[in-house]
């Protein structure tokens, strides 16, 4: 079972595997999280189920779900019977918390978005404002995130939720530690203190506040449907302005030794003299970014490249002259392809992952981009094969960012439940 209820919880993705021995002798509210992480990676479950799955006593496990049950967590489910006995089925209980939220907030180069989720996944809120960032500065930017976040939250309270946490994601590197956006190029920000800035604005009664790296955030949203399937080794490639990505070995996300990893949008994987935003040129995200898209695809003037116009509605109109036939269109989703073909391959040979997902505009493209990078992948790659390995399509989209962001904000409830339990 490829389920992600043991460890820490989602920052570090210490999440596959099943529960072991070890934790019979877990503390109450380590011991409430793993069943609750149970129920939201493995589905409902009665609670003889639950006691073979974590190993804990079956008596431990009525007292936990009752508590569960008590502060609004879980609710009882359908009948089912028990693989491991006979007789009568038993009441499942199953994930409920419709009432408790997380929110993500993205900083892109041309917008600011945001995503709330309850403890089920659902969306519970969406919103998307076209911006253009680098041009505005920081503290227009962290104003429009501020107000985004805050209405959200306010909507939310006033349908009877409670939001437990928001996480800012913004590209280019950050100090976890001290909420800086340590060098973002795309976006002209070095050293800004975003989630002060944020905190300032909010006010003392905002919630806890979380930033990380936006490829990061995306790779997580990608690998908690995955790992259900027993994947434990993912890429998620992301494509916007920049290019990065998200590794995800063992279950682990490889973060590096200053949290660098996976920067991999300013190497030299193709031949191109493109100037880069970071200074150099011949940056890999100069051939296969959104900005090399529109260049091969459109002029100047066209509305594609309008960055007050929704950044979705825009790549909707290249993906309805694509499928028209557009000649110059299609000749530029054969660029980008041979383009990203190379460096996805490089990355195939080092990680050797299970799964290499295309995010961002690459996977609003598929049907033009999967095939033909795909195919010269398995040229390219050294292993028969590719290793294993399979290109797929993000199934996020351009929401991964905001809803893995959403999925760390709720990681406090799923490591300590009692945090949100009516009953404490």
């Amino acid at each position: 079972m490829g389920s992600a209820h043991d460890g820490d919880g989602v920052r570090n993705l210490a999440m596959a595997g099943p529960a072991v021995a070890r934790d019979r002798s877990s503390s109450r509210r380590a011991n409430l999280g793993l069943v609750l992480r149970l129920l939201r990676d493995d589905g409902p479950r009665t609670r003889t189920r639950i006691a073979d799955d974590t190993g804990l006593p079956k008596a431990t496990v009525s007292n936990l779900t009752a508590e569960l049950l008590e502060g609004g967590l879980i609710r009882e489910g359908g009948t089912e019977r028990d693989r491991t006995t006979v007789g009568r089925p038993g009441q499942s209980v199953e994930i409920d918390g419709t009432g408790v939220h997380g929110i993500g907030a993205e900083i892109d180069v041309d917008y600011v978005s945001l995503l709330a989720v309850n403890l089920k996944g659902e969306v519970t809120a969406e919103k998307r404002v076209p911006f253009d960032v680098r041009a505005a500065g920081p503290d227009a930017v962290l104003d429009t995130a501020a107000r985004l976040i805050a209405r959200g939250a306010d909507r939310l309270r006033r349908a009877g939720g409670r939001v437990v946490g928001v996480t800012l994601a913004t590209p280019g590197t950050v100090d976890l530690a001290t909420g800086t956006v340590t060098y973002a190029s795309n976006i002209g920000w070095s050293g800004v203190r975003a989630l002060d800035g944020l905190r300032r604005r909010l006010g003392p009664t905002a919630p806890e506040l979380h930033l990380e790296n936006d490829a990061k955030l995306g790779a997580l949203a990608e690998y908690v449907p995955a790992s259900a399937d027993g994947v434990r080794d993912l890429v998620h490639v992301t494509g916007q302005t920049g290019v990065g990505v998200g590794i995800i070995a063992g279950g682990q996300l490889l973060r590096g030794t200053g949290g660098y990893a996976g920067e991999v949008g300013h190497l030299r994987l193709v031949p191109s003299e493109q100037p880069c935003a970071c200074g150099r040129r011949g940056c890999w995200e100069t051939a296969v970014g959104r900005d090399a898209l529109l260049r091969h695809a459109a002029d100047p003037g066209d509305m594609v490249w309008d960055p007050m116009i929704d950044v979705e509605r825009r790549l909707a109109e290249l993906r309805a002259r694509a499928r028209a036939g557009d000649p110059r269109t299609l000749d530029a989703l054969r660029r980008i392809a041979d383009a990203l073909a190379p460096g996805i391959a490089l990355l195939v040979d080092i990680l050797n992952p299970r799964l290499v997902v295309l995010g961002g505009h690459f996977a609003f493209f598929g049907e033009h981009l999967l095939p033909g990078v795909t195919e010269q992948v398995h040229d390219l790659v050294m292993a028969p094969n590719a290793g294993g390995c399979e290109i797929v399509l993000s199934r996020t989209g351009l929401t991964a960012t905001t809803r893995g962001a959403a999925l760390l904000a709720l990681d406090a409830v799923y490591r300590d439940p009692t945090r949100v339990m009516t009953t404490g």
